[in-house]
């Protein structure tokens, strides 16, 4: 009988996308072959206390996981570990880790925190790696490496909040209003707002120094917003695209995950236009050194049909409504199938890290 893959699926996290990563994780645990996997449910609250959650995963949804009978728990940066720590009545048991799924949005889950620990932990992990996660994480280094890839992608400047004088001007004369005002470090379009003069800026830059003292400050490009998504690790692919009609002015938090914003799979595009995102997408994914998964977003330039790369989502929502796994979906890979490739994924890129190369000998 084949043994079970002791698979921990860590949720929540001390991140203004903690509810998202609730309604992701309870996704991907419902869909999950628990014939193939042996599940460890890993929480960490909005304060980043760790407990092993043994409840249902309807309770991980609408958030009150936290009121149940948890026992505190943690991962250790020890390699000879890789396995949980459970804290009981100040005895420390251990269950053995595999892999590790972190299914945690923005700050202390997409950023390369975790990824660093799992990294020292030597136990594989879904998603991108530690430096591909903090690049992609943070706009102004994201902005600055497909820029210098020849990635087509909106003019920006980026400062600290407390520099914004320095930099009005520049904003003003060479991006013009309105603007998309960004904090450096976030996801799912929290604190991200559209400037159209002078004081909606000045006031845009306080709302998003709350969520981070780095600001990304972009022109507004007119279009239509399209995504892809890419999975693999040195041979990554690329599913069909889709286009989003944002209900609001564009495609914010509510717009995302509160609101009624209307999804085509596939976008309406052109053959040509849809091979265009979908090769861009991979050499982004490529120059940023992504493996595992991402979603790759850009935007249609309405008057030349342009293709400007929005941004990369290392760690993209996996709910009931998310555009990654309904694209793959669509390219003819079923949610759980493609849980199983990205799990398969992250072993494999573990494994492969693990072989080292013949020591050279040095001759003087």
């Amino acid at each position: 009988m084949k043994q079970k893959i002791n698979l921990a699926v860590i949720f929540g996290g001390a991140s203004s996308e903690y509810g998202v990563s609730l309604i992701s994780a309870s996704s991907v645990i419902d869909n999950l072959n628990r014939a193939e996997y042996e599940i460890i449910m890993v929480g960490i609250t909005r304060d980043g206390r760790w407990y092993h959650y043994k409840g249902d995963t309807k309770r991980i949804a609408d958030g009150t996981w936290t009121q149940c009978d948890n026992d505190q728990c943690l991962i250790s940066p020890d390699s000879s570990v890789k396995s949980l720590m459970v804290i009981q009545n100040d005895k420390i048991s251990y269950i053995p880790i595999d892999v590790v799924f972190p299914v945690l949005h923005g700050k202390n889950g997409e950023d390369g925190t975790i990824q660093g620990l799992l990294e020292m932990a030597q136990v594989p992990f879904v998603g991108c790696g530690m430096t591909s996660s903090a690049a992609c994480m943070d706009k102004a280094i994201t902005n600055t490496l497909l820029y210098s890839g020849g990635i087509k992608k909106a003019a920006f400047v980026w400062f600290y909040a407390d520099e914004l004088e320095d930099y009005i001007d520049e904003i003003e004369n060479r991006l013009k209003y309105p603007v998309f005002v960004k904090p450096a470090n976030a996801g799912s379009s929290i604190g991200i707002t559209k400037a159209k003069d002078r004081q909606s800026l000045i006031k845009s830059v306080r709302l998003a120094a709350a969520h981070d003292n780095k600001i990304v400050v972009e022109e507004e490009i007119q279009g239509r917003e399209v995504e892809c998504a890419v999975m693999g690790n040195e041979n990554p692919i690329a599913s069909i695209v889709g286009e989003i009609e944002p209900c609001n002015d564009f495609y914010d938090y509510e717009a995302k995950y509160e609101s009624e914003s209307v999804l085509h799979i596939p976008a309406k595009l052109y053959k040509k236009l849809s091979d265009e995102v979908r090769e861009t997408a991979l050499k982004a994914y490529k120059i940023m050194g992504c493996t595992g998964l991402a979603r790759i977003d850009f935007f249609i330039r309405r008057y030349d049909s342009m293709v400007v790369l929005n941004e990369i989502n290392t760690i993209p929502g996996f709910t009931s409504i998310s555009m990654y796994p309904k694209l793959f979906e669509a390219s003819n890979i079923k949610y759980s199938l493609l849980l199983d490739g990205l799990i398969e994924l992250a072993i494999k890129r573990q494994e492969a890290g693990n072989q080292n190369p013949d020591e050279a000998e040095v001759s003087e």
